[in-house]
């Protein structure tokens, strides 16, 4: 089912995980600044789980592209 994904959809996931990345770079270069428990949490768990988005997307487009992992 994965191999019948088509470009744009491979392409759409691409931009995900660009976006993603960035996300996670902003998240760990603020989480040195953070003086606030809560907010520093805050960050932690969005860096947690932009990094398994992150795996599962680049899981995704390996299968999608033959790469065995």
């Amino acid at each position: 089912m994965m191999n019948e994904m088509g470009l744009h959809e491979t392409l759409e996931l691409h931009e995900l995980l660009v976006f993603k990345n960035l996300c996670l770079t902003k998240s760990v270069a603020m989480g040195g600044l953070v003086q606030d428990p809560t907010l520093k949490t805050i960050l932690q768990d969005s860096e947690a789980g932009d990094v398994k988005f992150i795996k599962e997307m680049q899981s995704i487009l390996k299968r999608r592209h033959g790469i065995n992992e």
